[in-house]
C-alpha cells in the first residue's frame, strides 16, 4: 500500500485536514501519520500552505496520483440470493430498497460522487431487472451464463477483461455503506473488513503492522474480517487473474467464491494445484482496510434487514409476504425463520413460522399457469380432503396456485431404495385408487402429448434426431391402450420419491398433486418408476408392491405403455422448459430413453 497516496488524496480532498484525520486515513498511529506527512514534504509531493495548518497539494503530488486513479468499478449482481426468499422470488437482492434506495443505486450514486463512471455490473438471475440502470446511469451488463451452478470464482473468470490492467474496485450489488467510501485514488489492493466480537464463522484476516494480509481462515474469535468491497489494483489483477483462470477449469472449483482463490495464493495451496504457473508462486499484496464500526452491511438474510430497515416488518412490498400475513391475520413482523426450500421443477417455495408453527408457501414457477391447471388441483384437494393422505393445506387459490400448507418437523422424503418406505407408499396410492373418489377432468396422455409437441415446436425443434420414429412407437401404444379399455379412476400422476413424505410418527402424506386426474390406476405405478430411475427388475418389483400378487399380461403392459409415454412426455416437458432457459441435465435423456426402452419390452409382451 502507497502510503503517499492516500496522504496527497487526503489533502487533494480537504486542504485543511488535521494531522489526527490523516492517521485516521492512513490507520496509523498519529506519531507515524506525522513521520509520513514530514516523507512527503521531503519529497515535494505536498507543502504547508500557511500558518493555519492547511496542506498543498503539489504538481509531484498530482503526478503522483495519476498513477493510482481509480478506472472503474465491478459490481457482482448475478446470484438468487436464497436467504432474501420471498423477495428474491420477485426481485433480485441488489435491486431491493434499504431506506428507500435500492442497494444497487446507492453504491452507484457514491462511485458518481467520487467521479467513478466507468461501471460493469454483472448480471444473471432475473437479469432483465438490472437493464433500466443502463438508461438512468449509463452502465454496462455482462452476462454471466454459469450464475445458476457455479460460484463467484466464476464471474470473476466472465469479467476478467474488465478487470486486466484496470484499477477497479470489485463490490457486491447488496452491500449498503452508511458513508461513501469510495474515493478517485487507491494507494493498492484492499479488502474492506469490519470487526467481529466474539465467535465468528466469518474469513478472518491476518496481517502485519502495514497492514498487509497474510493469511485468511474461517472462523475464529474477536477477529477482524472479510466485510464489504474490495479493490483490485492493475499490480493485484496481473498476478491474480491467471491463477483464477487456471482455477476455473480446474474441477472441483465449481463453488469457489473467488476470495478462495486469493486465500489459496496466500497459503501456498495455489502453488501446489498449479506447479507450473509461475503467478502461483508469487507474493500477492493486498491490504485490510479496516472500517468503522456500522458503517459497511452484508446484510446475511432477510431477518438482518428488516431488523436493519423497519419497512420490512410492516409492508416488504412482496406478494407473498403479504399474502401469508392476511391468511394468518398477523403484522409482516410475525413471520418469522423464513428460509427458501429446494426450488421444485414447476414452483418456488419457503419455509416460515407464524405463532409457534411452521409453514410452507408454495409460489408457482413462471410460465406455470400455461401447463398446470390450477383450479382443477385445488377440485382434487377438495375431493381427497377427506382421505387423510395428503398434507394439511391452509390456504390454496385455485387462480393464482399459491399454496400454504403445514410444515411436517422431522419428516423425510420417501428412498425409492427402501423397499419398506415404498410399501407404505403403495398402500396410499392403492387407497387413493380404491376410495371411489371421482373429479371432473382427466389426465389425457395423448392430449398432453400433443399439447407439449406443440409447445415445443413454437419455441424451437425438438432436437431428438430419430424424434419422427419414436413419435409413432409412442402412438401405436397408445393406440393399444385405448383398446384394452381400462377402468379410470383418481390418480396422482406424480408420485415420485420427493412427493411422499415419511412422518416421526410412521405416517405417510403424498403431496403436490398439480397434475391429478383420472385415468389408469397403473399409471401411477409407471410415474413411479420412471421418477425413481428403476430398472426392470426394480419395476417388477414395484408392480408386485403395488399389486400385492403378480401382474397378469395386460397390466404389466399397461405398466410397459405408461412408462414408455411418460418418459416421451417428461422429455418434451424438458425440451420445452429448457427452450425457456430452464435447464434439467441428464433428466431429459433419461426419460427419452424410458421411452424407447419401455416401448420394445412392450413389443416383446405383444
Amino acid at each position: 500500500m502507497n502510503r503517499n497516496v492516500i496522504i496527497c488524496r487526503s489533502i487533494l480532498e480537504n486542504p485543511a485536514i488535521t494531522q489526527r484525520e490523516l492517521a485516521q486515513a492512513l490507520d496509523v498511529s498519529l506519531g507515524t501519520a506525522n513521520n509520513l506527512v514530514k516523507e512527503c514534504i521531503s519529497e515535494q509531493l505536498i507543502a504547508l500552505a500557511g500558518a493555519g495548518g492547511a496542506y498543498e497539494l503539489l504538481p509531484a503530488g498530482l503526478e503522483l496520483l495519476k498513477q493510482y486513479k481509480v478506472d472503474g468499478a465491478l459490481i457482482i449482481a448475478a446470484g438468487f440470493g436464497s436467504r432474501f426468499v420471498p423477495l428474491t422470488f420477485e426481485m433480485p437482492k441488489g435491486l431491493l430498497e434499504v431506506f428507500g434506495e435500492r442497494m444497487i443505486e446507492r453504491q452507484i450514486r457514491q462511485l458518481h460522487e467520487v467521479g467513478v463512471q466507468n461501471i460493469t455490473i454483472v448480471v444473471g438471475y432475473l437479469k432483465e431487472k438490472f437493464e433500466y440502470l443502463i438508461d438512468k446511469y449509463d452502465v454496462k451488463l455482462l452476462y454471466n451464463p454459469e450464475y445458476s451452478s457455479k460460484n463467484t470464482l466464476t464471474t470473476i473468470y466472465r469479467a476478467r477483461e474488465v478487470l486486466r490492467g484496470r484499477n477497479m474496485y470489485v463490490l457486491s450489488s447488496d452491500n449498503w455503506m452508511r458513508h461513501n467510501m469510495y474515493h478517485a485514488y487507491e494507494g493498492g489492493a484492499w479488502y474492506s473488513s469490519a470487526f467481529m466480537e466474539g465467535e465468528t464463522s466469518e474469513w478472518c484476516l491476518d496481517y502485519n503492522k502495514k497492514g498487509r494480509i497474510g493469511s485468511v481462515s474461517v472462523g475464529g474469535i474477536d477477529q477482524w474480517v472479510m466485510y464489504g468491497p474490495s479493490y483490485f489494483s492493475k499490480e493485484f489483477s496481473e498476478k491474480f487473474l491467471p491463477v483464477l483462470e487456471a482455477y476455473y477449469e480446474l474441477p472441483g472449483t465449481e463453488q469457489f467464491y473467488w476470495e478462495n482463490v486469493y486465500m489459496d495464493m496466500l497459503s501456498g495451496e495455489a502453488a501446489k494445484r498449479l506447479p507450473n504457473l509461475k503467478e502461483a508462486h508469487g507474493d500477492i499484496d493486498m491490504y485490510i482496510n479496516r472500517r468503522p464500526e456500522d458503517e459497511v452491511y452484508e446484510f446475511e438474510n432477510l431477518e438482518e434487514l428488516r431488523r436493519f430497515d423497519i419497512k420490512y416488518q410492516r409492508h416488504s412490498d412482496n406478494e407473498a409476504m403479504e399474502l401469508v400475513a392476511r391468511v394468518f391475520k398477523v403484522p409482516e413482523s410475525e413471520i418469522t425463520e423464513i428460509r427458501c426450500l429446494k426450488s421444485g421443477m414447476t414452483n418456488k417455495s419457503f419455509l416460515f413460522k407464524v405463532k409457534d408453527r411452521h409453514y410452507i408457501c408454495r409460489i408457482p414457477g413462471p410460465g406455470t399457469e400455461l401447463l398446470i391447471n390450477r383450479r382443477q388441483e385445488k377440485a382434487v384437494y377438495d375431493v381427497v380432503a377427506g382421505l387423510g393422505i395428503t398434507e394439511k393445506i391452509i390456504y390454496f387459490d385455485g387462480n393464482t396456485g399459491y399454496k400454504i400448507a403445514e410444515y411436517y418437523d422431522g419428516a423425510n422424503n420417501a428412498d425409492p431404495r427402501n423397499w419398506e418406505q415404498m410399501e407404505k407408499c403403495m398402500a396410499i396410492v392403492r387407497r387413493l385408487h380404491n376410495s371411489g373418489l371421482t373429479v371432473e377432468h382427466s389426465f389425457d396422455m395423448r392430449e398432453r402429448i400433443d399439447f407439449y409437441e406443440d409447445l415445443c415446436r413454437r419455441h424451437r425443434d425438438i432436437p431428438f434426431e430419430d424424434y419422427g420414429k419414436v413419435h409413432g412407437w409412442m402412438t401405436e401404444l397408445m393406440d393399444r391402450l385405448d383398446s384394452m379399455g381400462r377402468r379410470k379412476v383418481l390418480s396422482h400422476l406424480d408420485d415420485n420419491g420427493d412427493n411422499f413424505l415419511m412422518l416421526e410418527d410412521g405416517g405417510v402424506r403424498l403431496i403436490d398433486w398439480e397434475y391429478a386426474g383420472m385415468c389408469d390406476p397403473l399409471v401411477d405405478v409407471a410415474m413411479c418408476a420412471i421418477y425413481s430411475y428403476y430398472t426392470d427388475e426394480e419395476t417388477e418389483r414395484l408392480i408386485r408392491v403395488y399389486l400385492e400378487r403378480e401382474p397378469s399380461l395386460d397390466e404389466r403392459y399397461s405398466v410397459y405403455a405408461h412408462m414408455a409415454l411418460g418418459g416421451f412426455l417428461w422429455s418434451l416437458w424438458a425440451v420445452y422448459k429448457a427452450s425457456l432457459g430452464e435447464e434439467f441435465g441428464e433428466y431429459t435423456i433419461i426419460m427419452y430413453r424410458y421411452a424407447k426402452h419401455f416401448y420394445k419390452k412392450c413389443r416383446d409382451i405383444g
